[in-house]
């Protein structure tokens, strides 16, 4: 069994049609365009087109709402990976040794489709329930990938002319911040952005009389975070020296009190061992077990509500789990009917 499949599916439910005949997408039409003021709303990236282009599923239901995710403005096919390399990140990721990319594992453009695509059908579902007024919504991944850089300075940087920027390691770009190891070979990561968080870090590590002679070398105030970053080989040198003399948990205890703003590089076996957040401690979580896989730690939503209660996480589903009950419940379907679709091999049941 799949952990990433029981990640992604938990909580929901699962209909087998078969898409490819005409009955099948009758069937899944009438689903999608069911009526009810939580109905009516489609999530697809299928190709908006045929028996599912928003103006033919719009004949069953006038103000259906649909979000449809694309890969390419021009609809043309994109993945999180080859919109990535695209947009510049790659050039700027790793230790800047060479001129070879560097990917980052996370597939952060799906992650930010599937976010947007979200507040999508909030934003549509609004403006229905006001205006009583469906729409068809759609959204580029590249867009989601190409609009996150120009928010984050990316393209003025380079539309303005400013040498290309290169890859830095771990350090912080723009202020001073940086991974350091310790005694007993762990690492951590210390940032300091604002001036607080500047004085914070010197006085925990007693190194304000160095950073003052520094400041002299540079000619530079390190109250201001661009004279920080200008001086962070030199910073992270003294700083370098000290970590390496403690231990994490000689670290932690200092950095806690002193108000240092940092964090300790983990891995997920860590992170599950060592970190509370990360535990049924933290409301964000709670022990599910998953037919096939077992017993795991599974996160709820991250958005805590004061006027509703968390809701309990359900095992992720099996293909076709739901069949027989959302035909029942949403389209009325009595089991003879039902069971003239199994025979007929338009749907299927887990």
């Amino acid at each position: 069994k799949s952990l990433y499949w029981a990640g992604l599916n938990k909580s929901k439910r699962s209909i087998c049609i078969d898409l490819r005949r005409p009955e099948g997408q009758a069937l899944a039409r009438d689903i999608i365009t069911a009526p009810g003021e939580d109905a009516g709303i489609l999530l697809s990236n299928f190709p908006a087109r045929g028996w599912l282009a928003y103006d033919e599923l719009a004949l069953a239901r006038d103000d259906l709402i649909m979000v449809n995710i694309v890969g390419n403005p021009d609809g043309s096919t994109a993945l999180d990976y080859t919109v990535n390399c695209a947009v510049g990140l790659p050039q700027i990721t790793g230790g800047g040794h060479d001129n070879a990319p560097v990917n980052h594992v996370l597939p952060a453009w799906d992650i930010s489709a599937g976010l947007t695509a979200a507040v999508a059908i909030l934003a549509a579902e609004r403006h229905r329930r006001l205006t009583g007024e469906g729409q068809y919504v759609r959204l580029s991944l590249a867009d989601v990938a190409l609009a996150m850089v120009g928010h984050l300075g990316f393209i003025a940087e380079a539309d303005h002319g400013r040498s290309q920027r290169r890859a830095h390691g771990n350090h912080l770009f723009g202020a001073f911040g940086r991974d350091f190891a310790t005694i007993d070979g762990r690492r951590i990561m210390i940032v300091a952005i604002s001036p607080r968080q500047w004085r914070n870090l010197c006085q925990a590590t007693g190194l304000a009389e160095k950073m003052a002679l520094l400041e002299q070398v540079f000619e530079a105030d390190f109250d201001r975070e661009g004279d920080r970053f200008e001086a962070r080989d030199a910073i992270a040198s003294l700083i370098e020296t000290w970590c390496e003399t403690r231990s994490l948990v000689q670290i932690a205890e200092v950095f806690d009190a002193a108000g240092v703003c940092w964090g300790r590089y983990q891995s997920f076996r860590q992170l599950l061992d060592e970190d509370a957040r990360c535990s049924v401690d933290n409301p964000l979580f709670e022990l599910v077990e998953h037919p096939g896989v077992g017993e795991y730690l599974m996160p709820g939503s991250t958005l805590d509500f004061g006027a509703a209660p968390r809701v309990s996480m359900q095992a992720a589903t099996q293909m076709g789990q739901h069949t027989d009950e959302v035909l029942s419940e949403i389209l009325g379907l009595g089991d003879a009917e039902i069971g003239r679709l199994h025979d007929s091999r338009i749907v299927a049941a887990a």
